[in-house]
């Protein structure tokens, strides 16, 4: 964003910033629990769990390269060190079960992580409507998604 852009935003960015690194933080962690139960899963229908897992983990991994995109242009730069990352996010990361083969318990872990971004991505929209247009989009497309992604393993969880 330029300095015209910036200045329009009706809220501090400071805090603004603060919102967005802990959800990009929070992207980080999501992308990765994804990716590595994709890597893991095993036991009955494991095929269509991983190719799910798999795709969530790109989503997450797209919705941090938004965020980090989004702080660039509020004049910030993401943090940087992924030690820093779990320290910095809204929640702590989630353990993938020890169980590889417990799909159930899988699905309850992405439905829990898709439900706190809900309530992040919620709250950065209500922080933002009609304050920060630019902020506002991303963060509502984003929680479209997260949306989408909660309701697709609350689905398989009431099979």
């Amino acid at each position: 964003m330029g300095k015209t852009a910036r200045a329009i935003v009706d809220l501090s960015l400071k805090e603004l910033v603060k919102d967005l690194q802990k959800a990009y933080c929070d992207e980080w962690l999501a992308y990765y629990l994804y990716w590595y139960m994709a890597q893991i899963v095993s036991g009955r229908a494991y095929e269509d769990i991983k190719e799910m897992l798999e795709k969530l983990a790109k989503d997450e991994l797209e919705h941090a390269t938004e965020i980090a995109d989004l702080i660039i242009k509020l004049g910030d730069s993401p943090i940087a060190n992924p030690m820093e990352l779990e320290k910095n996010a809204n929640a702590p990361f989630l353990m993938p079960p020890k169980n590889t083969a417990d799909i159930n318990r899988i699905i309850r872990i992405v439905t829990e992580a898709e439900s706190g971004a809900i309530e992040v991505y919620s709250k950065i929209a209500k922080k933002t409507l009609g304050k920060d247009h630019v902020t506002y989009q991303l963060v509502t497309h984003i929680l479209s998604e997260e949306v989408d992604h909660e309701e697709m393993f609350e689905n398989l969880m009431e099979r």
